[in-house]
């Protein structure tokens, strides 16, 4: 459902949703808005039961009415930050940045600063691609905010046109470092799984051949560990959460991810251990390919040699 500003949006209650908390039914029903947000709207008196504001923990009864006026989106002023990066190459068209742990890709609500977008607007002035408008100046593809490693960021709509190219015709690679649960037995593999919001829970992704688009991940085994594996993905296409959820569903989850795998790991990890090491593509102007090698973060590295 696209929602636009200052939408009106009405709805009377069925029976199979008496009961539900308002929050969580809203949730449910305006998937584009995160349910912090919408616990925000009814806070702020912009959701109505019956004509009366209600709170988030009301429960729902047969025929209410809700009426939700959505506020008017308001474009946050995105600052520039002197944050310090980690450049593995630059040029007048493109910059590879070694991302590290913890930073968020893009500004978004709960995130408007200290932001890879940020630090490459002070690093970048004025030069970055405006294709994905304000809140994604020079961005073409993202990470998760706990995997580490490479990222292109576009300094002008050429580059961002070509990159954007070659990711849709699945021609750039990418090659990721992780540590997985259990000791995969073959020494290589396929994971070909559809991959779509899970309908049970929408912040995770999910197997969905119904409504999922296309996924690919090939693995191969670096190193059988102890009660670990340690191997190499690399990605035919580039799903959110992609080898996360492929992992997972092979019965290999992360470790350290705390949203698909299994939820206490021994070692004091932030997320996931993933790291985008290699990836490659056809420059915009030379039209050479160029590869290039994040180095494996410290705590990384660390982690092999205990776990060894």
């Amino acid at each position: 459902m696209g929602l636009h500003v200052m939408d009106q949006f009405t709805y009377q209650i069925g029976l199979e949703e008496d009961d539900e908390r308002l929050d969580k039914w809203m949730s449910h029903v305006l998937t584009d808005l995160s349910r912090s947000y919408i616990q925000k709207c009814i806070k702020d008196n912009e959701v109505f039961v019956n004509n009366k504001p209600q709170k988030a923990s009301y429960r729902l009864k047969v025929d209410d009415e809700i009426i939700f006026r959505i506020p008017e989106a308001v474009e946050p002023a995105i600052e520039a930050e002197n944050i310090p990066l980690s450049i593995l190459y630059e040029d007048n068209d493109l910059l590879i940045v070694d991302k590290p742990k913890g930073m968020v890709v893009h500004p978004a609500p709960g995130h408007y600063s200290g932001t890879l977008v940020n630090a490459v607007m002070y690093h970048c002035k004025d030069n970055l691609s405006g294709i994905n408008g304000v809140l994604r100046p020079g961005i073409v593809h993202r990470i998760d905010r706990d995997t580490t490693g490479s990222i292109i960021i576009c300094k002008n709509d050429l580059a961002h046109n070509s990159i954007a190219g070659q990711l849709k015709e699945h021609t750039i690679t990418r090659k990721y470092r992780a540590i997985v649960h259990g000791v995969i037995v073959p020494d290589e593999g396929t994971v070909n799984g559809a991959i779509g919001r899970d309908p049970k829970d929408r912040k995770k992704m999910a197997l969905n051949e119904q409504n999922g688009k296309p996924a690919v991940t090939h693995y191969k085994v670096l190193k059988r560990l102890k009660e670990y594996t340690y191997i190499e993905c690399q990605l035919e296409t580039g799903r959110t959460h992609q080898i996360r959820v492929h992992m997972t569903s092979i019965g290999h989850p992360l470790l350290g991810d705390e949203v698909y795998g299994l939820r206490k790991s021994p070692y004091h990890l932030c997320g996931q251990t993933l790291h985008a090491m290699v990836i490659g593509f056809i420059h915009p102007s030379t039209g050479q390919y160029m590869e290039f090698t994040a180095p494996l973060p410290e705590y990384f590295e660390h982690l092999l040699q205990i776990l060894e």
